[in-house]
Parts: structure tokens; C-alpha cells; sequence
């Protein structure tokens, strides 16, 4: 059975082929396209920039280990988001879970604009950030790979290597659980 083909794919399929073969320039490639869409997911896993960083250090160093394993069998972009999560899970529990440092004002700007006007959008992130808090870390994550990621469910599935159902759960119960928890942070802000 042929592996699947995904098209946009191919330059960081011919990224991973240099690698595996010793090319430190295609490894330097993958890193900075796949550099800030990595600390964007793991800022819900942790809000240290250190172990952000080492997070990332530890996944390309597997990535530059296994290059050669890969079987083209999901995207590269799973792949690497498989191998972040599980990075990033390893870290928290050597770390004893400590993740509550605060994005500075220079990493919420960095941030995707929610709206037209920048105060707007500064409050709705800082709102939408204290609800992804009070989330499970596997809700959060979940939410971050299908809505920041734009990955599907199946997609999510091999990156947590979980059934489609568990993050079908897991996505459903963290809708849910934000649906109820929004609007009381968003009557806390307009009181303050």
C-alpha cells in the first residue's frame, strides 16, 4: 500500500531527506519554519520561554535523530507536533509541572490581531487566555492544535496519540467548559 500524498508538503519531505543525510542547513530550514508555530502551541502547555526553548531544542534534536524513520504516513507538520507534545509533556513532568509564568507584552503582541482596535484585542486574548488556564493541559492543547494549528481530528489523534474519540471528548468538554467559564472572566473585566 502507497503512503499518502500530501502536496504541500513536499519542501519539508525534502527538508527531512537532507537531514537524514547529514544536512545541518535543511535542519536549520525546518527550525525556523516550524520555530514560532511551535512556541505558539507550547505556550499552552507552559508560559516558560526557557522550557519553551528547550522543548523545541529536544524536538529537533529527534527530528534531526530520526529524520530517516520517517514514512510520510501523516504530514511532516503532525509528525513534528507529535514530537513536541510528547517533548513538551516529558519536560513538564521533569519540571514537576511549574507552567505559570505570563506572557510579557512583547510575546502578546506577537500574538495573531483579534480585532481592528489593539486594546480590544489585548483584552480578548488576556480574556480567552484566563479561560484556556483553567483548562485541562490536554483540553488546551487540543483547542490549540485544531483552532491555532488548523489540524483535523485525526490529525490530532496521531500528534496526542490518542483515539479521534478521546479528542473528540476532549475538545467537546473544553468547548464546554469555556462556554460557562467566558462569560463570568468577561463580567470580572468589566467590573474592574
Amino acid at each position: 500500500m502507497a503512503a499518502p500524498s500530501f502536496p504541500d508538503d513536499s519542501t519539508d519531505i525534502d527538508l527531512l531527506h537532507g537531514i537524514a543525510a547529514g544536512d545541518r542547513a535543511a535542519l536549520a530550514a525546518l527550525y525556523r519554519t516550524y520555530h514560532r508555530r511551535l512556541c505558539q502551541f507550547l505556550t499552552r502547555l507552559t508560559r516558560r520561554a526557557d522550557l519553551i526553548e528547550e522543548i523545541i531544542n529536544d524536538c529537533f534534536w529527534i527530528v534531526w535523530q530520526k529524520a530517516g524513520n520517517f514514512r510520510e504516513e501523516s504530514k511532516v507538520s503532525t509528525w513534528i507536533m507529535g514530537i513536541a507534545y510528547r517533548c513538551g509533556l516529558k519536560a513538564l513532568r521533569q519540571d514537576g509541572g511549574a507552567h505559570t509564568l505570563q506572557l510579557s507584552d512583547d510575546e502578546v503582541e506577537a500574538q495573531p490581531d483579534l480585532s481592528s482596535d489593539p486594546g480590544d484585542a489585548r483584552e480578548l486574548r488576556n480574556w480567552l487566555d484566563k479561560g484556556m488556564e483553567k483548562l485541562s493541559v490536554d483540553q488546551r492543547l487540543v483547542l490549540e492544535l485544531a483552532y491555532t494549528g488548523g489540524h483535523s481530528l485525526e490529525e490530532i489523534a496521531v500528534i496526542t496519540q490518542s483515539p479521534v474519540g478521546t479528542v473528540k471528548a476532549r475538545m467537546f468538554h473544553a468547548r464546554l467548559k469555556l462556554r460557562n467559564l467566558l462569560p463570568a472572566l468577561a463580567t470580572r473585566s468589566t467590573a474592574q
